[in-house]
């Protein structure tokens, strides 16, 4: 078998969840394609050192440029904070590797348009890009998109859909990158909301054209990390900096459906750690999904007869559901790592097969410029137009 030699920028959360996915995708999955951890990159010799040793990669570096320059590396995969995600992506494509890029894009719309321009260009020669918005992958969220399309719920008519996290409500907590608007983009808005809009729109098949939106900044300092003491200057002078991006957003949206949908992502929401749900209402009924119970749909059947109608619980565990068939026998549940598992394996799938995967990078250049929307709709408080895609490429 042919070996897919990948090699990844970043190693902390989002990099041990995807050198798990790495370990084990061919070990369950019958692919084109064998994945061979060959290198991992970042900044701290010691740091990645460990890190290569403790998730099983072959060598590690501390200079990404040589990474890409290498001739036994065929795949880039990027799990960095978001104000890199454009230079790697960049020179990786350029220099004829596949990519992995992790949600969301980049930091700006100006970036993903230019990513999303390098990957349809890298197309042409047989390089493939896809952009890492995991959720997809939960067998119930297929699942659910399988519901949809086949008409089950009728026309789709509302969208609810929230994203729950708690981890900053403590003033005291530092000034991480992701409270950091040069590094991360935006907050809670990039960072979470942008895996709902993904999500939504990948479930319905339909886009957001229009919102109406609120951001929040709950806290505007916090106490610098022991790290960052260089940024003392742009707090006051006491150890603290300023919070530059959102803590919480919500927003109206629009879809060309004609589909009317609400989203609220908050890191403020005391006591819920990730607590992912979206609903979907229809004519013919509603589905629902809590990422609280991931194993699980919610549907509501309403053409059955009025005696027997009620929300059903659908455990999506039997090999007929998508993915779980690589898996274990009916009733026994998966977690949260199948989702990058099974996203690395409709990758390879796709470069084996010389298909493009999906989301592509212009799938998330789409998500980029709701992002950018919101923001502006929220500086604004006026309705907002979606740039299109075909504009913005």
């Amino acid at each position: 078998m042919r070996q897919l030699r990948v090699g990844m920028v970043g190693y902390a959360f989002m990099g041990a969840a995807h050198s798990q996915a790495w370990r084990t995708v061919n070990h369950a999955f019958d692919l084109p394609l064998s994945a061979q951890m060959s290198v991992v990159c970042g900044r701290s010799d010691a740091g990645v050192a460990a890190a290569a040793a403790q998730h099983g990669w072959d060598a590690h570096a501390t200079d990404w440029r040589a990474v890409v320059a290498r001739d036994d590396i065929d795949l880039i995969d990027i799990c960095t904070p978001g104000d890199t995600h454009a230079e790697i992506a960049l020179a990786a494509l350029a220099a004829g590797k596949h990519v992995l890029c992790e949600k969301p894009l980049a930091n700006t719309v100006a970036e993903a348009r230019e990513m999303a321009a390098a990957a349809t260009q890298a197309e042409s020669r047989g390089v493939r890009a896809m952009c890492g918005f995991n959720y997809r992958r939960v067998p119930a969220v297929a699942l659910m998109r399988q519901m949809v399309e086949s008409g089950r719920i009728g026309t789709v008519r509302h969208v609810r859909a929230v994203y729950l996290q708690d981890w900053i409500v403590d003033p005291e907590f530092p000034l991480v990158w992701r409270l950091r608007k040069d590094v991360a983009g935006s907050g809670a808005l990039g960072d979470i909301g942008a895996h709902i809009v993904d999500l939504t729109q990948f479930v319905t098949g339909s886009s957001i054209t229009s919102v109406s939106a609120l951001t929040e900044t709950f806290i505007k300092e916090r106490p610098l990390p022991s790290e960052s003491a260089g940024l003392a200057a742009t707090g006051n002078g006491h150890g603290v900096g300023e919070v530059t991006v959102d803590d919480a957003a919500l927003f109206l949206a629009r879809l060309d459906s004609g589909a009317v949908a609400t989203y609220e992502a908050t890191r403020f929401a005391t006591g819920r750690k990730n607590g992912l749900r979206v609903e979907l209402n229809g004519s013919l009924g509603s589905v629902a999904f809590d990422f609280e119970r991931m194993n699980e749909l919610e549907f509501y059947d309403a053409t059955r007869p009025t005696a027997e109608q009620g929300f059903t619980r659908i455990l999506v565990t039997e090999p007929d559901h998508p993915y779980m068939a690589a898996w274990w026998p009916p009733g026994h549940l998966i977690g949260y790592e199948h989702s990058f598992t099974h996203e690395v394996r409709d990758l390879i799938e796709a470069i084996g097969t010389e298909q493009n995967p999906t989301p592509s990078f212009t799938d998330a250049l789409q998500v980029q410029l709701v992002l950018d929307a919101v923001e502006r709709s929220a500086a604004s408080g006026n309705w907002t137009d979606v740039e299109s895609t075909l504009a913005a490429v």
